[in-house]
């Protein structure tokens, strides 16, 4: 079972990847077989929830 901290909810962030703007959801750990991966779900521009690497994406202060 993932354990979902969602002390970051609705947090503006950019997701460096695809250089876009959006929301964070939850954060999580990915369990690989080499190591534990701190994972992000978020919402882009167009109500699309998608879920990537904590690295790729920052928060935006306003």
């Amino acid at each position: 079972m993932i354990e979902k901290d969602r002390t970051m909810f609705g947090t503006k962030i950019k997701n460096h990847k695809t250089n876009e703007y959006g929301l964070l959801i939850y954060t999580w750990t990915n369990k690989f077989a080499d190591g534990d991966i701190p994972f992000a779900t978020c919402v882009d521009k167009n109500g699309k929830k998608y879920n990537i690497e904590m690295d790729l994406i920052s928060p935006i202060e306003e």
